[in-house]
């Protein structure tokens, strides 16, 4: 930038201010376009899902069957991942399971070794595995908090690094982070997901610009930052103004995330209220944003926690 010049200056800037306009026109029109006329077509293509065996993972593999996708299946539970795919298979769609606990890294590289042995490459990479703690900070012991990060954030390394290096070459490809409104928001009684989460999506927004320095411009990424979800990992879990922020249907998610991949939108938060509490995070004092949450039951939120009970634990 040494070399820069005041005449080089006013013309870069008339150049971003020219493609900021475009893009922003873009999206507004774009988002009175119905997702059904903007969807890509991924009819035989490889879905791979992390967290497959329950909850938003398993609606996920059904929607994808529905699209004419291969289905490759990563679970900690053999069970629930068969369980998955008895019904993938029952819309007649190609599916492949493999049991794999996520916080263990040589064990994600070497499943990952066999997926591209046995199928070969992978086009869109779901990273949806995730758990919770649920406990207050200095009341969660070490090792759930490092097995929260492992799987909620570092597992998130491990397969996308084993997966992208293919979909670069072919310069194609759909990398989704499953996050949370705790990776945007802080919560009382969540640190450890919280971090977890903020990570994922930090770790989103870092490869996206890394591929488009790179103008690897057909490999997208999306990052999904849903409410909680009734699925049971957030059983519990209640909201003061449930007509406002409800606790979201898992069915409803899952077709939002299905949608928002197929269009290649590369933020999703759920509800679109989270992008207005976020907006405000940005600009008002802290104090403010705690008075706010507060009155809105967030700092409550965790108080009747009980969770999924089982071990996995999974979206």
């Amino acid at each position: 930038m040494a070399n820069d010049t005041p005449l080089s200056l006013v013309v870069e800037f008339m150049e971003v201010l020219a493609k900021f306009l475009f893009y922003l026109l873009q999206a507004m029109v774009l988002a009175f376009v119905p997702a059904s006329l903007r969807r890509k077509d991924v009819t035989g293509q490889v879905v791979l899902i992390t967290g497959a065996g329950s909850g938003i993972g398993r609606l996920m593999a059904v929607k994808f069957a529905a699209l004419g996708c291969h289905l490759v299946l990563w679970d900690i539970s053999e069970r629930g991942n068969q369980e998955t795919a008895k019904e993938v298979k029952g819309q007649g769609a190609k599916v492949s399971c493999y049991q794999v606990d996520l916080s263990k890294r040589e064990q994600v590289y070497q499943t990952a070794e066999k997926v591209k042995e046995e199928i070969g490459h992978v086009d869109i990479l779901i990273n949806n595995a995730g758990i919770v703690t649920g406990k207050k900070f200095l009341d969660c012991p070490d090792s759930m908090i490092q097995k929260t990060i492992e799987v909620n954030s570092c597992a998130h390394f491990w397969t996308v690094k084993s997966f992208l290096p293919e979909m670069i070459e072919r310069n194609q490809g759909h990398i989704v982070t499953m996050a949370s409104s705790a990776g945007i928001l802080g919560l009382n009684g969540l640190a450890d997901y919280c971090a977890s989460k903020f990570a994922a999506v930090g770790f989103d927004e870092s490869i996206r610009f890394e591929l488009e320095v790179q103008g690897k411009t057909d490999i997208h990424t999306t990052v999904i930052c849903p409410y909680a979800i009734n699925t049971g990992m957030f059983d519990g879990v209640e909201s003061r103004f449930s007509s406002l922020l409800p606790i979201l249907e898992p069915d409803y998610v899952a077709s939002t995330i299905v949608d928002a991949i197929l269009i290649n939108q590369q933020v999703l938060y759920i509800p679109k209220l989270l992008y207005v509490m976020l907006g405000l995070k940005g600009i008002l004092p802290a104090k403010c944003n705690y008075i706010l949450c507060r009155f809105f039951g967030a700092t409550a939120l965790m108080d009747k926690f009980v969770g999924r009970q089982r071990s996995e634990g999974a979206n």
